[in-house]
Order: structure tokens, then sequence, then C-alpha cells
């Protein structure tokens, strides 16, 4: 049987395909009026205080940024997110990221098997798929952050 894949959130970032290579971004929207833009997306008003802008359009946003912060979630996080009460905990990776072009700060989980350790502020990484949950028809999509590999 095949599993869907669904995202977690609709419209926060894209699998598309280009040439046959995976592209996968974090989507935003810009203001048409100030150049503002919004991560978590904006699809109403320009939040920028300044501008009365309303026209909002659909952005990909950079793939690569340096860390800003991170931390380790030592308790099971609530809803969406899924843990299994019987499993035994492990613990997560948050990374806050400024990205790249943007200069703005993103959150999000660290890729499987990547820890504090593994990370610095100021260190590149980019963002890559993720999966949030499974179940028997549903693969929940979401992103994570990922070191860059140096001399690759």
């Amino acid at each position: 049987m095949t599993r869907t894949r669904t995202p977690v959130v609709a419209g926060w970032f894209t699998e598309a395909t280009e040439a046959g290579a995976q592209e996968f971004r974090l989507l935003g929207t810009r203001c048409t009026a100030c150049a503002s833009v919004f991560f978590p997306r904006e699809d109403s008003f320009c939040r920028n205080p300044a501008c009365a802008g309303r026209e909002l359009t659909e952005v990909p946003l950079s793939r690569r940024g340096r860390v800003w912060s991170y931390t380790d979630g030592r308790y099971r996080p609530p809803a969406p997110y899924v843990s299994d009460p019987e499993a035994v905990w492990q613990p997560y990776t948050l990374v806050a990221v400024e990205l790249e072009a943007e200069r703005m700060v993103v959150l999000g989980q660290a890729a499987p098997g990547v820890t504090t350790a593994d990370l610095a502020v100021g260190m590149e990484v980019e963002v890559v798929p993720g999966v949030l949950n499974e179940d028997a028809g549903t693969v929940w999509t979401t992103w994570h952050w990922r070191p860059v590999r140096t001399g690759a």
C-alpha cells in the first residue's frame, strides 16, 4: 500500500522537483508594496506596521542559513507532535536559523541524528525534508535543519 505524503501545515513548504532533482524549500510571502518577507506565510495583509499593503505573493525562502541559537528538548512535545508514551524518550534538537537572504530567524527541529554537540552558533545549515509522523495511510512531512557538509 502506498502512503500519502501530507504536509503537517499546508503551504509552509514544498517538495517540488525541477529536472528530476528534489528542490525542498520553505515558502513565505512577500508584500508587493514594501518587499517585507514573512514566515510563517501571511496571506491577508502586510505585517509590517509601517505598511498598509494587502497584496502578498508566495516566495521560496533561502535553503541555507546560519545557526542563531539551538537547544535540546528534554520533554515530550505537545500536539501536533506525536510520541509513543510507551517508548523510551529521546531528546530532540531545536535550531533557530537566520536565513541567508531574508535575514529572518526560522525555528525548526534538527535532522535525525543531529544533537546539540553537532551545532555551533554561526554554523551553516540547510533546510531538508523531514517526517513528523507516519501511520498506515499517511506520512506527515515537515522540515528539518542539517549542518552543511564542508568539502563536498
